[in-house]
């Protein structure tokens, strides 16, 4: 393997980003190539999105993303043919600060209150907090009733939520779990889930093509199954 190809420049949503990264150093330990992280929202607008960043050509062999965000780049052609990947689904779920009364979400109705009764709802504007916008707010009537800030990232969000500049927040649930300052509540219900599917895929501008594939491979190994069902998520491939 060259100099050249035991380099790796990775974009990554903040889904998948829990489990990646705790993967990563035995991905690197293994195969002797050096991975660069860097990170951006699956969808939505502004520049932080991973398309604007492949847009303004900001470096990058692998991307792992949403389902709904790669399927964009794919159609872009900004993505090698054949090389995309479900690694993980993750349901959405809902957080409050650390310490606070726990709504019950598990229902249509309970969900609905619970989003009602916030004062701000703190959401990412990115896949989940698009479904949300467009298709179960809408759908309960409560599109407007509600205080929704967006944030960029899901960070952000977890972040208004930890300060208690937002009451609540609907993440994917891997995004909640190991989060600081703040109780994962529960998934939503099945009526209005949005089970998303993290994918990776190699770029079209990648420098190479073997390396990238180990990554993606390893994350779609067995080996990696348990770090990502740790995470929140279940594992969609399990490669030898």
């Amino acid at each position: 393997m060259t100099n050249e190809s035991a380099q790796l420049n990775v974009l990554i949503s903040g889904g998948f980003a829990g489990a990646y990264e705790q993967l990563l150093p035995e991905f690197q330990r293994m195969s002797g190539i050096k991975v660069t992280t860097g990170s951006g929202a699956s969808q939505g607008s502004g520049p932080q999105t991973i398309a604007a960043q492949l847009g303004r050509g900001v470096a990058a062999d692998v991307v792992i993303l949403s389902r709904e965000g790669l399927n964009e780049l794919i159609a872009a052609n900004k993505i090698a043919l054949g090389t995309d990947v479900d690694l993980a689904r993750v349901p959405l779920g809902v957080a409050v600060r650390a310490g606070t009364t726990k709504p019950d979400v598990s229902t249509v109705e309970g969900f609905k209150q619970a989003m009602l009764k916030a004062k701000i709802i703190a959401m990412p504007g990115s896949t989940g907090g698009i479904w949300l916008m467009t298709d179960v707010f809408p759908r309960l009537g409560i599109a407007e009733n509600i205080n929704v800030k967006l944030t960029p990232r899901g960070t952000g969000a977890i972040g208004m939520v930890a300060a208690g500049e937002a009451d609540i927040t609907v993440l994917p649930v891997s995004e909640i779990l190991h989060a600081a300052g703040v109780d994962f509540v529960g998934t939503i219900a099945p009526e209005i889930q949005l089970a998303q599917v993290f994918s990776a895929a190699v770029v079209a501008t990648s420098r190479g093509i073997e390396a990238p594939k180990r990554l993606i491979e390893f994350l779609g190994s067995a080996r990696a199954s348990e770090t990502i069902r740790n995470s929140g998520m279940e594992p969609l491939v399990t490669l030898k």
